[in-house]
């Protein structure tokens, strides 16, 4: 298959290239900079060129999306948009710009996190982004046209990233960027709709 993984330079989706690379498919990596196909979430335009620029494709996989963390009391309508336009918008704006170039049966993959059920302090902005993406994952997927797939991975902390982030996560389990890759490439490789992988 020939996969698109958007994201590809972070740490999950450096684990994902990997893990579909073993795998025998074709990888485009697309992110804001070092990658095959350069790439700005934000930017309805930006999706438009990398879509064009890379043609049709079997899958999209995406690993990014930009999320503000900070207390409530003090949190701005402009700092909770930075959530929206990066990771709830950014990636809807994925999929509903990508139909005309996923090949029949192919599929989505998209990102949210263990915050929307799992809350942490700070992270009231992250959560409802990750929640809206999984609403919009499970809705969509009723309506996705010539039988492509459209699921989520809902990874926790991650390992690799503890040491920055620990403080955020007290009393969490952090997994291992290959475990949380695997749930991506089931979402590619199986048959599944509409889901969410839970990876804690």
């Amino acid at each position: 298959m020939k996969i698109v993984v958007v994201g590809a330079t972070g740490t999950i989706g450096k684990a994902v290239v990997g893990k579909l690379t073993d795998t025998g498919h074709t990888i485009v990596t697309a992110s804001r900079k070092g990658a095959d196909v350069t790439l700005d979430m934000t930017s309805p335009e930006s999706i438009r060129a990398m879509y064009e620029e890379v043609g049709h494709i079997d899958a999209l996989v995406v690993a990014a999306g930009a999320a503000f963390f900070g207390p409530l009391e003090t949190m701005t309508p402009e700092q909770n948009q930075q959530s929206i336009d990066g990771k709830l918008k950014g990636q809807m704006n994925l999929v509903l710009l990508g139909l005309d170039y996923v090949n029949d049966g192919g599929s989505f993959t998209l990102v949210t996190g263990i915050m929307m059920d799992d809350p942490i302090k700070q992270g009231a902005s992250a959560a409802m982004v990750n929640g809206g993406i999984r609403a919009f994952v499970k809705s969509a997927a009723i309506e996705m046209p010539r039988g492509i797939r459209n699921n989520s991975v809902s990874p926790n902390v991650l390992e690799e990233s503890w040491e920055k982030y620990k403080d955020f996560f007290v009393g969490f389990n952090p997994v291992p960027a290959e475990k949380v890759a695997q749930a991506f490439v089931k979402s590619v490789s199986g048959g599944q709709t509409g889901q969410n992988y839970e990876v804690y």
